[in-house]
């Protein structure tokens, strides 16, 4: 009888762990699909909407594969996908193929993008993160110290002696804020110029084999490779205030399962400043911290996860 008694109990008590073990979701709602960042700040903003997702929602979430922001914008527009991070430059000049004269006077490149893109594409830009990871021109110690450079306009000067290096995309003809506009702005006469991974840029201007680069302002890689960013002196890069861009009628498809969908994802907005983004994506990209790590401590850290 005992024994009966005992796996009785291990039994019940086996089947409350599995109970209570079991997802909260609802495996017939609808899944909220976001794209994966290419780049480290992305995926730190993306983990944290996720983090949030989970600790304020029972919204069922499927992460895809990362991949370029042309690409994932013909996701979103396909049905393919709800959410991806991306910056209002982005939106204008490369998703667009708007120049930033063209925005209206009166208006910021964020509303004027935000209103195009709904338009032509029913998407729209959720609320700013707080950072402004705009393209600058950044170069080795050396070259800066030995031509005394300040601004961009000082580069083209002395650009003959110089080889420039970006990752592919770059290159690409998508967008007016890219390497052919860029170069016609300033001028620049470069000794040559080299299409390389974005994976290998900074170790290849680490190694030597160019001099000059573009990079995002708030990447913690620039603190580790010594670089000197240049003051951007003609305006060519617009703003890229951090944002994520969403089907619009991703809160139709949630309005009965999570009707606060919206508030969720905007609390992400203001909270990452250009210095705060800087300082953990030099977490991930140089102290080896996973992103999921960083963003949690971050989250925690200012007060949006308690539990």
């Amino acid at each position: 009888m005992k024994k009966k008694l005992f796996v009785l109990l291990m039994a019940l008590a086996l089947l409350g762990v599995s109970l209570s073990g079991c997802s909260s979701k609802d495996s017939d709602a609808p899944t909220l699909r976001i794209i994966d960042s290419r780049i480290s700040e992305g995926k730190i903003v993306i983990r944290a909407a996720m983090l949030l997702l989970e600790d304020r929602t029972d919204v069922n979430v499927e992460l895809k594969d990362e991949m370029t922001a042309p690409n994932s914008f013909q996701e979103l527009i396909a049905d393919n996908a709800d959410m991806f991070m991306s910056y209002d430059g982005t939106v204008l000049t490369t998703l667009l193929h708007i120049d930033p004269s063209e925005v209206p006077e009166g208006s910021t490149v964020y509303d004027y993008a935000n209103e195009q893109v709904q338009e032509q594409n029913g998407c729209e830009l959720l609320d700013k993160l707080g950072l402004n990871n705009t393209y600058v021109m950044a170069v080795t110690a050396e070259v800066q110290e030995t031509y005394n450079l300040q601004n961009t306009s000082d580069l083209a000067a002395v650009s003959s002696n110089i080889v420039f290096g970006a990752e592919h995309e770059f290159f690409d003809e998508e967008g007016s804020a890219k390497y052919g506009p860029y170069v016609e702005a300033y001028g620049f006469q470069f000794k040559d110029a080299i299409s390389v991974d974005l994976n290998l840029k900074y170790s290849a201007i680490q190694s030597g084999n160019f001099q000059a680069t573009v990079v995002y302002a708030t990447d913690g890689l620039n603190t580790q490779a010594n670089l000197r960013l240049l003051e951007d002196d003609l305006h060519f890069f617009p703003e890229y205030n951090g944002a994520l861009l969403v089907r619009s009628d991703l809160f139709d498809k949630f309005a009965e399962t999570c009707p606060e969908l919206r508030d969720v994802l905007n609390e992400l907005g203001g909270i990452f400043s250009d210095e705060t983004m800087s300082e953990l994506t030099y977490r991930v990209d140089v102290n080896g911290e996973s992103v999921d790590d960083v963003a949690e401590s971050y989250l925690r850290e200012i007060g949006l996860l308690t539990d």
